[in-house]
């Protein structure tokens, strides 16, 4: 099958700039779009500045970063993705806005071929897909923060993915440099269905004195090797995000061991989300 040459991203928060700024890298022309003109403002200074980091840091070269700048163009319309052959929607972990989102794109796209992805992390595929007229055509295609780090994609085919668009989203993971594992639509996925339970038994301890976070973390990062200790990874993820994600596979399954619990719940009423807002199980730099 041909690559993809012209990719739409919509959203461009952590993991929409990054879906982005990986899709440049393998030279493909990239559309991004925000909801107004500050956000795509934010957008591009989130884009640019991550490009730069890699300068600094080694890791690309000037021209490589002005060559993935070429590659990227900005708007605040949807209907200006009606070129894409292919569109990833990474915006708000909330239902209702995804599918507002791709109905949108499904209306826009003038290739009857293109595909839509969506970047859910916990919404079942098959209800965002039978919102388009194009259920054949939707898929799930789930990175992982940060993007241009994380090598593993989740593909999520609902039963009404076609066969075909399954293998063109492989084909694509594969031209982005990205290892695909395909997971079944129930919520969580492979990754989150193992992940979170783990990460809310760490709230639960935490919340419980029964140990402090600093402790929980080092002692999963000295103790088991993990890069990350759970409270800081879930600073890392949001705490809304992990919320939300929580909630959602607790909605499907009922199991105790999806629910939020009530400390998570209360610091993100606080506004304690982790690193994006300064404060969440540790406090970070602004």
């Amino acid at each position: 099958m041909d690559p993809v040459t012209r990719l739409g991203v919509v959203g461009c928060g952590l993991m929409g700039s990054g879906i982005a700024e990986v899709a440049t890298h393998s030279g493909i022309d990239v559309r991004v779009a925000e909801a107004n003109r500050d956000a795509v403002e934010t957008g591009r200074r989130r884009i640019t500045a991550s490009l730069e980091r890699g300068v600094r840091r080694g890791k690309l070269s000037e021209q490589q970063r002005d060559q993935a700048l070429t590659k990227l163009s900005f708007t605040h319309d949807l209907n200006d993705m009606a070129d894409r052959q292919f569109v990833i929607e990474a915006v708000a972990e909330n239902r209702d806005i995804k599918t507002d989102v791709l109905r949108t794109l499904d209306k826009a796209l003038e290739d009857s071929a293109a595909i839509l992805a969506t970047n859910t992390s916990s919404i079942p595929i098959v209800d965002l897909a039978i919102a388009t007229e194009r259920p054949g055509q939707l898929i799930g295609m789930h990175f992982f923060n940060p993007v241009p780090v994380q090598q593993l994609v989740e593909l999520i085919p609902a039963l009404t993915t076609t066969p075909e668009t399954v293998q063109r989203t492989r084909d694509f993971a594969s031209q982005l440099g990205k290892q695909a594992i395909q997971a079944p639509d129930r919520s969580g996925f492979v990754v989150n269905a193992l992940l979170v339970p783990y990460l809310l038994s760490a709230v639960r301890m935490a919340e419980s004195g029964a140990a402090h976070p600093d402790d929980i973390d080092q002692g999963m990062e000295l103790g088991c090797a993990h890069p990350m200790g759970p409270l800081r990874l879930l600073d890392l993820i949001g705490l809304d995000t992990a919320q939300a994600v929580a909630e959602s596979m607790y909605e499907e399954f009922k199991e105790p061991l999806y629910a939020p619990p009530a400390l998570l719940r209360r610091m993100v009423a606080a506004g304690h989300l982790g690193r994006k807002s300064g404060r969440g199980f540790h406090t970070y730099d602004a």
